[in-house]
């Protein structure tokens, strides 16, 4: 985005007050800003004369509504030999709806801008502060966070060695803190009675919202849940809903009548009886033919919604007015009211939820979509709701689904739920694989049951298409000459050339292996001579190949399970997929591969880094396939017509970092998805033939394609569509 097109003059959603900027107190300098709904570009602040290049300081702002989820991508802008230099600031949550970013602004900084990380992420200054930080807080704040590289700051300032004491400063100072679940909620998930206010205000600026109605089905469940459900509805701050309660032939008379009761304290409330048990399907689908609403919520009899649930689905529903499935955070509530295991999900994921139904609660669909469904299908009982989702998102574009990350949804897990589930595990199951099976039949795949009991879609491979594998070396004969073992001996598949790429290997050793394998047909090595480029190397094996899939595959892989490949296959021959990955293990059998989560340490990281193999993850994820930003290089299956459709791999710019990354996000921008399967199992030996970035020339290239990666995909980077915004980015652990 230009930067003429974000002055304050363009900046209309964004007012500046009449009063000048000011310094504040103790050498800070105060920006109030009007709170103001933002959804145009963005605000630019002009900062000179204040004198705050080069200085150490904390930006903080409020973005009002936010709930500690970032909406806004802060820069500084500074003047570099003529043209407009931009550096990014790492936010990080502080509460109340406060952001903060502490670290040193560029030499020659003039201006902050403040800008939508995403065209739907519209978002309300409050107040910017900007407070000059000295030199003893710094290190104090450092040490609380990282310690060891505190230490190292101040012994490298001692020696006068400032760029590296400055470096260390601010990685310690870049560094996010976990907290406990209650500690979050503390921070994040209450609201003081000005924000109700604030809310209720919005509210009426609207006139007459959505009508939504929310559908609850009730079959004996302890009247105190119920009442706690019934007070979740009534707590609303949003106004406009009905609730359709439909009691299923319960048997303890106590809870017809608290329905009746409510229904006549409260004209929204609906109640209808059912003579005879019909179970959730169907007194959900008699709660459905009472609906008014242009969009239905399911509610279960004993859970509660959050005050704000309705009030954010109405909001979403105002921004995107063809949206046909919204879906939110959920966490579950115990006997006393204590919450926890949050579940803080991915956006829309249709390669996940072909395995689990992570979507849950709350659901919300539009009335019209779910009627021309026929509602919940009798017979699914204990997966009604994943076999409806399964059915609406069946050739739904993803446009049309809205991800809410915030904890709308408490589910109880208490004595007195009744939850059908429970009573029926093994039924469910079976009903979650029929309701699978019948999307797979079109595509002419099938459904098994995978790990821990959940779905698995196997995709049909009817021909085997000739697969060149691409395996850039120098030298190191003895891990080319286990993966070329486990390539043309342990793989279970029948039509595949492998394209050594040589780049300079000299060792005897290495030519003894390619003279022992230079008469198999399915082998051949490509000399590619100069300084050591991953992408380059990639980009010329694809020249020489043959293959309709290409797989990009490290020298240092192992192959440790025969089917892997058609697993890789199968998916890449996905019209709409457009690379897969695989599940890499380190030798000692830890996950080393699970997908690549964005923004993890600044650009990218892995999904799980570490885990124990067999254990599942982050509700199951790591036994699931599933949609994911990228893969890794390391072993990349893609069609080649994709690669070449996006161009390949940068050569350029992206010599040996990241440029797997690059490569997925053109391929998502090109409107392919890429899937991370955890059926297909390899061991990565990892660096073997690299070695680590620890010398001062791999450093320095690090950093450059940071920076490139940073410069082309920062909005992308800050906001991982299959990871969640109230998580960590220190590590892709899935932690707060």
């Amino acid at each position: 985005m230009a930067d003429s097109e974000i002055t304050p003059a363009t900046a209309s959603h964004l007012r500046l007050p009449q009063a000048r900027l000011h310094r504040g107190l103790g050498g800070g300098v105060d920006l109030p800003v009007e709170p103001n709904d933002a959804g145009a570009a963005g605000l630019r602040l002009d900062l000179s004369g204040f004198g705050l290049g080069g200085a150490w300081v904390t930006v903080s702002w409020r973005d009002v509504g936010s709930g500690g989820v970032a909406r806004i991508l802060a820069s500084a802008l500074s003047d570099a030999d003529g043209r407009v230099a931009v550096a990014n600031l790492a936010e990080e949550p502080i509460g109340a709806d406060r952001f903060a970013w502490t670290g040193r602004l560029p030499e020659r900084t003039g201006a902050l801008r403040f800008t939508a990380l995403s065209r739907d992420a519209q978002f309300a200054l409050d107040a910017i502060t900007i407070h000059r930080r000295g030199r003893p807080g710094l290190l104090l704040r450092a040490a609380l966070r990282q310690p060891d590289l505190a230490g190292k700051a101040l012994f490298w300032r001692l020696l006068r060695k400032r760029m590296r004491a400055r470096g260390m400063l601010a990685r310690a100072l870049g560094t996010r803190s976990e907290t406990s679940y209650a500690a979050w909620i503390k921070r994040f998930d209450t609201r003081a009675e000005a924000d109700r206010s604030r809310i209720r205000a919005e509210v009426e600026t609207w006139g007459a919202g959505p009508l939504i109605s929310v559908l609850m089905p009730v079959h004996d469940p302890a009247p105190k849940v119920l009442e706690a459900a019934l007070r979740s509805m009534q707590t609303q701050l949003y106004p406009h809903w009905e609730l359709c309660a439909v009691d299923d032939a319960s048997t303890d008379a106590a809870i017809p009548r608290l329905l009746a009761q409510a229904a006549e304290r409260d004209p929204r409330i609906t109640f209808l009886r059912r003579d005879e048990n019909g179970h959730i399907a169907r007194a959900t689908n008699d709660a459905l033919a009472l609906a008014r609403g242009s969009y239905a919520a399911f509610l279960d009899h004993d859970d509660m919604l959050a005050e704000t649930a309705l009030y954010e689905v109405a909001r979403a529903i105002r921004s995107e007015p063809g949206l046909d499935l919204i879906y939110s955070d959920e966490d579950k509530i115990d006997g006393r009211g204590r919450r926890f295991e949050p579940h803080f999900k991915s956006s829309f994921n249709r390669e996940l939820l072909y395995g689990q139904n992570y979507v849950n609660h709350l659901t919300v669909v539009r009335t019209e979509r779910l009627r021309a469904l026929g509602g919940l299908r009798p017979g699914f009982e204990g997966s009604q709701d994943h076999d409806l989702l399964l059915r609406l998102t069946a050739g739904l574009p993803s446009e049309r689904v809205h991800h809410i990350p915030k904890v709308l949804y408490h589910w109880r897990a208490a004595g007195g739920s009744g939850t059908f589930s429970d009573r029926a595990l093994a039924t469910a199951e079976a009903a979650r694989l029929q309701a699978l099976a019948e999307i797979a039949a079109p595509m002419g795949a099938t459904a098994t049951r995978g790990p821990r009991g959940f779905n698995r879609l196997v995709r049909p491979l009817p021909v085997s298409p000739l697969v060149s594998v691409i395996i850039p070396t120098r030298d190191r004969a003895e891990l080319v000459a286990t993966v070329l073992d486990g390539l043309f001996a342990g793989t279970d598949y029948p039509s595949l050339e492998v394209i050594v790429v040589d780049n300079d290997s000299r060792e005897p050793e290495t030519a003894a292996l390619f003279a022992r394998h230079a008469q198999d047909a399915r082998f051949r090595v490509l000399p590619v001579p100069g300084a050591f480029n991953f992408s380059d190397l990639c980009n010329r094996g694809v020249a020489a190949a043959r293959g309709a899939v290409l797989l990009f595959l490290n020298n240092d892989v192992e192959v440790i399970e025969p089917g892997w490949l058609k697993e890789l296959v199968s998916i890449a021959l996905d019209a709409s997929i457009g690379a897969v990955g695989a599940k890499l293990l380190y030798p000692d059998g830890t996950l080393q591969h699970g997908g690549i989560v964005l923004g993890i340490g600044g650009v990218a990281g892995h999904s799980h880094l570490g885990l124990p193999a067999d254990e599942s993850g982050y509700f199951e994820r790591m036994v699931l396939a599933q949609e994911v930003s990228a893969v890794t290089g390391a072993c990349l299956a893609m069609r080649r017509s994709v690669f070449a459709e996006v161009g390949g791999f940068d050569a350029e710019h992206l010599k040996v970092a990241f440029n797997d990354v690059d490569l997925c996000l053109r391929v998502r921008a090109a409107g392919y998805r890429i899937v991370w399967t955890p059926h297909a199992r390899l061991i990565h030996h990892e660096s073997k033939s690299r070695g680590p970035e620890d010398s001062p020339e791999k450093r320095a290239r690090f950093e450059s394609e940071s920076r490139v990666m940073r410069e082309r995909w920062e909005p992308q980077l800050r906001a991982d569509p299959y990871y969640n915004p109230n998580l960590s980015r220190v590590a892709a652990h899935f932690r707060l």
